[in-house]
């Protein structure tokens, strides 16, 4: 089980003027720590404690009731931070390439098409959660939104690409823009990371 918050591969400034230094210092080391320390709570004691974060997630049903609802909303925090700082980054790639590229043309009819079905996604997701790329056990692709702090890997399928829609993603530095903080995050988008 993580026990600690994974290391940043990037400083607080980094995705500087698209992400905001306070929003991310303030995002990072306060709301995923938060969830880290609340999920850490939940489950000391119990067989949890020794299981890898992605096997508890990938099978909710089998969490005891009385902690079922703390290990999904703060387990789906660690994990789904843990993945969106993967998927972002300073890096200047213009975006997918080889078999994702393929993936996504043969999808959405091209990356143009799918960023704007991505985009229309996160846009219309009613209050807090994540807008996802993922892909299904056949190999497909789609884009899902989740509520809240759900995963997409309780559900069985294996994230791609990740953009948090909460309001405390972007709300320092957009307030209630968000169309505004969604097509800046495209330009952090680290694509060298994204991999089938």
């Amino acid at each position: 089980m993580i026990k600690e918050l994974p290391k940043l591969n990037y400083a607080f400034d980094a995705l500087e003027p698209y992400i905001d230094t306070q929003t991310m210092e303030v995002h990072y080391t306060k709301h995923h720590k938060t969830y880290l320390d609340k999920l850490t709570m939940a489950i000391t004691g119990t067989p949890l404690e020794n299981m890898e974060l992605e096997d508890i997630l990938m099978s909710p049903e089998a969490i005891d009731e009385n902690i079922r609802t703390a290990v999904i909303n703060n387990g789906g925090g660690v994990f789904n931070h843990n993945f969106f700082w993967s998927v972002i980054g300073p890096a200047k790639s213009t975006g997918p390439d080889g078999m994702l590229l393929e993936k996504i043309n043969g999808t959405f009819g091209s990356f143009d098409m799918f960023k704007e079905e991505f985009t229309k996604s996160a846009l219309g997701l009613f209050g807090s959660g994540w807008t996802w790329l993922v892909q299904d056990k056949e190999g497909n692709v789609k884009i899902m939104n989740t509520q809240n702090q759900a995963s997409p890997i309780s559900e069985g399928y294996k994230p791609l690409l990740a953009l948090d829609v909460w309001e405390h993603a972007y709300y320092l530095k957009y307030q209630n823009r968000r169309a505004d903080y969604i097509t800046n995050w495209w330009n952090i988008v680290d694509w060298a990371n994204i991999t089938l």
